[in-house]
């Protein structure tokens, strides 16, 4: 699932997405990883992956261990990522 899940990531390079409080931001991607253009951070696949195993979200909470999770929490319950 994560490689259907990447790719769809990697497509949306660039688009606005929301933060669970509504700010926005977008991203690149680097190698197997994301930049987020709001922070310096760096947000690596596998951080994705684990992710994974928590869906559905309906908030960050049970993703607070992984890196930027409001990042990753909005990402993943985007619809143009998840279908």
């Amino acid at each position: 699932m994560i490689e259907e899940v990447w790719q769809r990531i990697v497509e949306n390079h660039g688009n606005i997405f929301k933060q669970i409080r509504g700010k926005q931001f977008s991203y690149t991607v680097v190698g197997t990883s994301i930049k987020l253009t709001t922070t310096n951070q760096l947000i690596a696949k596998t951080k994705f992956e684990k992710a994974l195993a928590f869906l559905p979200l309906s908030n960050t909470v049970p993703i607070q261990h992984l890196r930027a999770p409001s990042y990753i929490y909005a990402i993943l319950t985007d619809k143009r990522i998840i279908e």
